[in-house]
């Protein structure tokens, strides 16, 4: 499996834990909590109080159904908070589509692109991060949030969703990205209904055999909410959920993932240490 340049301090060998700070009004997640750039900021340093090894800023919500951003009022709301953590200390990842953003972020100090479309959303993205020499994840993707539900057919998804990905990253090796710079993501809830999450974290050992680290973002999805559903059938809520989020925390980094991204940090950044500990134990048995 190749290697990104973002590990563990100490060189531990674990899952990385990435912290998100949704940089937008309308986040499935947290419903606008860290809008504000000041509260944006202050949010990405106590995730790495509470044990995050980098920060996903991100300036555009991607929930099921979310209107796009102009590109200047994403650049807007993620190069301020950026630069801010960076000089902090932090290690960031911008959450962006646009390969605007991204070079602007990096050179704000993001070390990492997370790209939700794979770089189908912006045919110029995998040249920009192949200039930029940071770590680029190619998540899995088929159209925007506006229309993603009605892509959600497989007729075996995690094969199909391995055979998708390895052609994303044929086209982006050949648009010069290096393959030392990519991370592969299933796209968990991305033109996937619940019975295809599950089965794409069953098969995470099969989608790891394309030999590309995997980051894993199940955190407080519809899927959990719904697995957890009441009597009544009422779902539970996003926050809620963090429970559900964090035991999916603790299967996919012994399944071995190379990072998750998570809303709630402290408990997740527990459960990999955890998992780490089992693997490390099962490995000298």
């Amino acid at each position: 499996m190749t290697s990104v340049p973002i590990n563990v301090p100490g060189g531990t060998q674990r899952c990385l834990v990435m912290g998100v700070v949704n940089v937008t009004p309308d986040s499935f997640s947290d419903g606008g909590l860290w809008f504000d750039e000041e509260a944006a900021i202050r949010h990405g340093l106590e995730l790495v109080e509470e044990g995050a090894d980098l920060v996903d800023v991100g300036g555009e919500s991607t929930r099921p159904g979310a209107a796009r951003v102009s590109l200047e009022e994403e650049l807007a709301r993620v190069v301020p908070v950026i630069r801010a953590l960076t000089a902090e200390g932090v290690t960031v990842s911008v959450d962006t589509m646009r390969a605007e953003v991204a070079k602007a972020a990096v050179e704000a100090g993001a070390r990492l692109v997370n790209d939700v479309s794979g770089g189908l959303a912006d045919p110029e993205m995998p040249r920009v991060v192949a200039a930029t020499g940071v770590p680029y994840v190619v998540m899995h993707w088929r159209g925007h949030s506006h229309d993603m539900d009605s892509r959600a057919v497989y007729a075996d998804v995690v094969t199909e969703v391995r055979e998708e990905l390895s052609k994303r990253v044929d086209l982006v090796l050949a648009e010069g990205v290096s393959e030392e710079q990519i991370v592969l993501d299933p796209g968990l809830g991305f033109a996937k209904n619940a019975e295809h999450n599950w089965a794409l974290l069953a098969g995470i050992p099969q989608l790891a055999e394309l030999g590309y680290p995997l980051l894993i973002g199940a955190s407080r999805k519809r899927f959990l909410g719904r697995l957890l559903a009441g009597p009544d059938g009422t779902p539970r809520t996003f926050s809620r959920s963090d429970d559900a989020t964090l035991a999916v925390t603790a299967l996919a980094a012994r399944a071995g993932a190379w990072c998750v991204r998570v809303h709630s940090v402290g408990p997740n950044a527990d459960a990999v240490r955890v998992a780490a500990a089992w693997k490390r134990a099962g490995a000298n048995t």
